[in-house]
């Protein structure tokens, strides 16, 4: 592709430049905006004016600033009340060694100011507070979590190997609720940012560019998660014109010849590069080069589709970011924490709920004529077939019945459900909104047969009717619930629901099911599509 393809001037001369394969969504550091003997360079007058535009991006800075007022005012409070708590603001620190050598005493209230000085720069260490992360969630959570553990961590090694005599209840008050007071006011802020960008402000405004049919891809995935704050703007495909839209509703703003003119004119802050043949290693690096005078960010979107973090890496080999993506593993230490982790969690459910277990129990076999529970054969792990258990939600020859209203489903074409489902008995409308009916599942968990968290078990009939990528729903333990439940549940169509499902089963975590428990009751609370 000719480098004026991309609306950039040609070079006075050619230099062999080393090429850049783009393969990883990642931003990419731009180089110098111009380099002796001819690259890409912008008119003064022209970048003075594209540096004085404002980029819309104000409220990046300011919302970092926000949390950095709060994380300070969190971490004063938290380390001088420890030490008020502990020893009051008159007690001194001895310092000594085996030596000898160094023996004296320092003032706690000194120590508390070099902790609170060493936590924040902590913080910014483990970039808390950049732009790439700040209201993206896990990302955000998981540097404030290393950033204050690594920092006692060192703490501790210092004041071993300076044979300090600091108070444990000190530390033992100062650290768990200092990072427990972050985390919270973290996610009270992301809620915030979250509500203000159902609202269109506080936004990064992205222009895509790329193949139409990837363009449409990264399109549809992107207006999928909104809370990330990615609001797309208008692509600029090959060959684009402005009468052909994207069928994600996104306007074609322009060919690939008129990049730069739709970034200045749409106020683009980002710019999402997909994968395009036409675009070469030469024309990204000068597009870089356009990009940084106008400090728009540039990040690249590769062609992998539901890969969560952990399983990416990157490694730059002579100049290429190349992208290392771990296969999913379904055996050894890490599904063994996750059956402990079912079976700890699933033990001391049922010890809690016995309670209520019995009011269910007594008030279904109350409400219509037949046994409290109901157990029907769902394929699980692997194939296999098992009884799930239920408290009962339906009359009792619900599956004699099932036939002659098979032609009414609401469902996804694949799952039979129906809104108003004729077999419910009035309680079981009731348990069914807030999956009541299914917590006696907490058994199948005990016995093995399912997980807390994982894709939905399905009867034999639809299992039958899976295609070969659906299959792979059981190369894991069903789960009481999952992606599928705090995702959109009965609303979703079987498409939405298999791929959740899959992303699930290829990206699972530890700290992915403790999201999705904290989400499936965020959503029991508040029924949305359960029917």
């Amino acid at each position: 592709m000719a480098l004026s393809g991309l609306g950039l001037p040609r070079p006075r001369q050619t230099h062999n430049l080393t090429g850049i394969l783009i393969c990883g969504a990642c931003y990419l550091g731009a180089g110098e905006s111009a380099e002796e003997g001819g690259v890409v360079t912008v008119s003064a007058k022209r970048d003075k004016a594209v540096r004085a535009k404002p980029r819309g991006l104000a409220w990046v800075h300011a919302y970092a600033r926000r949390l950095f007022v709060m994380d300070l005012v969190i971490i004063v409070v938290v380390v001088f009340g420890a030490q008020w708590i502990r020893f009051g603001f008159s007690a001194d620190l001895k310092v000594k060694d085996a030596t000898g050598l160094f023996n004296f005493a320092l003032a706690y209230s000194a120590l508390s100011v070099v902790i609170v000085i060493a936590w924040m720069l902590s913080l910014e260490f483990f970039a808390t507070r950049d732009h790439k992360i700040v209201g993206s969630g896990s990302a955000e959570y998981k540097g404030v979590v290393d950033a204050t553990i690594r920092l006692f961590g060192i703490f501790a090694v210092i004041v071993y190997l300076a044979q300090a005599q600091v108070g444990r209840r000190y530390l033992l008050v100062a650290l768990p609720t200092g990072l427990v007071l972050l985390l919270v006011h973290r996610w009270l802020w992301r809620q915030w940012l979250i509500k203000k960008r159902a609202n269109g402000e506080y936004v990064y405004r992205v222009l895509l560019l790329g193949h139409r049919t990837k363009v449409e891809h990264v399109a549809e995935s992107i207006q999928r998660a909104r809370s990330t704050g990615l609001q797309v703007v208008g692509a600029v495909t090959k060959g684009g014109t402005v009468a052909r839209d994207l069928s994600a509703g996104v306007p074609v703003l322009g060919d690939f010849g008129d990049v730069l003119r739709v970034v200045d004119e749409a106020k683009v802050d980002t710019l999402i590069v997909t994968s395009a043949d036409d675009i070469g290693p030469r024309d990204m690096r000068r597009l870089g080069w356009a990009l940084e005078s106008r400090k728009t960010n540039l990040i690249v979107a590769p062609a992998l589709t539901d890969v969560a973090g952990p399983r990416i890496h990157t490694r730059p080999v002579a100049g290429l970011p190349l992208i290392y993506v771990d296969y999913p593993i379904f055996e050894g230490r890490k599904y063994t924490t996750k059956r402990a982790f079912d079976l700890v969690v699933a033990g001391i459910l049922l010890v809690l709920l016995s309670p209520l277990f019995l009011v269910v129990a007594i008030a279904v076999r109350r409400d219509s004529i037949g046994s409290a529970f109901f157990r029907q054969e769902r394929v699980g792990f692997n194939g296999r077939l098992f009884r799930m258990m239920k408290f009962r939600s339906m009359v009792t020859d619900a599956e004699a019945l099932l036939p002659s209203l098979l032609d009414q489903s609401d469902g996804n074409g694949m799952i039979f459900k129906l809104k108003s489902d004729p077999r419910v008995t009035k309680l079981g409308g009731f348990l069914r909104k807030y999956s009541l009916d299914e917590l006696p599942q907490l058994f199948n968990v005990i016995g093995g047969s399912m997980s807390l968290v994982g894709p939905r078990p399905h009867p034999t009939h639809e299992v039958s009717q899976y295609e070969a990528d659906d299959r792979r729903r059981l190369l894991v333990r069903p789960g009481m619930t999952g992606l599928w439940q705090t995702g959109g549940r009965s609303g979703l169509s079987w498409e939405e629901s298999v791929r959740l499902d899959l992303y699930y089963v290829e990206n699972w975590s530890l700290m992915g099911d403790f999201v999705i428990l904290w989400r499936t009751f965020k959503a029991v609370t508040q029924p949305d599509a359960a029917y």
